[in-house]
């Protein structure tokens, strides 16, 4: 990773089709080794461009907008089975055999289920505090309050009020629909099954892969304790555990320490190809 020259690749949105879907993803571009990054509930692809920056120019990462949100298209379902999919499709339009795959909360519950179902496809993974057991001491769904949420507006302004206190954290990612309208970049009740369909006992997938991993664990307020982050680590041989002191949006919150992480842990990993 180049600590001095900053890189200027300017990144491109582009899309294909998927099942009458529009997948959308951005491609920040150089020269350097793909990196494909799935971000997490209620983000984008875009949300990435610090780390990827920082990742420049040995690795070129490209950052799908899943299934529901930024500009891809709803889904007629938010099943693990879809998600996986998704990333195949992706893999294949990029006419890429294999790739490292990263990923964020959602995303990173994604890396690490394509790696154990399409363990060809990933020759290492990242997982960015994503867990391993969810929901199944009967909690609150976290996610719950995003059925609250308006979907859309007639204008920004209304958008705004009608999120209430939850606006700051959405009203940067507003989106203005052709007739002039305002909406969120995910609906609602979609990120509600989506979450549903998160919730379970996933230790069967994080086990079933043997490429090389890195756990990302947020130290400070993220989803993962550290008792469950070292069974994480001895239940999966060759996967290697980096602690950062900030809360679940870790690669929002400390962009070149994901980084960092990220392009040490490659390096080390001396893949092939």
């Amino acid at each position: 990773m180049n600590q001095s020259t900053p890189q200027t690749t300017t990144p491109v949105r582009a899309e294909f089709r998927i099942d009458g879907r529009r997948l959308s993803y951005v491609d920040f571009g150089g020269p350097g080794r793909p990196l494909i990054a799935l971000h997490g509930h209620m983000s984008e692809g875009a949300s990435f461009a610090r780390v990827a920056a920082a990742l420049a120019p040995e690795w070129r990462v490209i950052a799908p907008d899943q299934r529901g949100h930024g500009e891809s298209d709803r889904a007629p379902d938010y099943s693990r089975e879809g998600y996986v999919a998704d990333v195949v499709a992706l893999l294949d339009h990029l006419g890429l055999d294999r790739a490292v795959v990263m990923g964020h909360s959602l995303g990173g519950i994604n890396a690490y289920q394509l790696a154990a179902r399409h363990p060809e496809r990933v020759s290492a993974f990242v997982n960015v505090d994503a867990p391993v057991r969810l929901g199944l001491d009967g909690g609150p769904d976290p996610l719950a309050f995003v059925l609250a949420l308006p979907y859309e507006a007639p204008t920004r302004e209304a958008m705004i009020e009608g999120m209430g206190h939850f606006a700051p954290f959405f009203t940067d990612a507003l989106r203005e629909n052709p007739d002039g309208s305002w909406r969120l970049p995910f609906h609602p009740e979609d990120i509600h099954e989506s979450e549903q369909s998160n919730r379970g006992d996933h230790w069967a997938d994080w086990t079933a892969s043997t490429c090389p991993a890195l756990l990302i664990r947020a130290a400070e307020g993220g989803v993962i304790s550290a008792e469950d982050a070292r069974a994480m680590v001895e239940r999966r041989p060759g996967t290697h555990l980096v602690e950062l002191r900030t809360d679940h949006f870790v690669y929002a919150a400390d962009p070149e320490g994901v980084a960092a992480a990220v392009a040490g842990f490659l390096r080390s990993a001396a893949l092939a190809g």
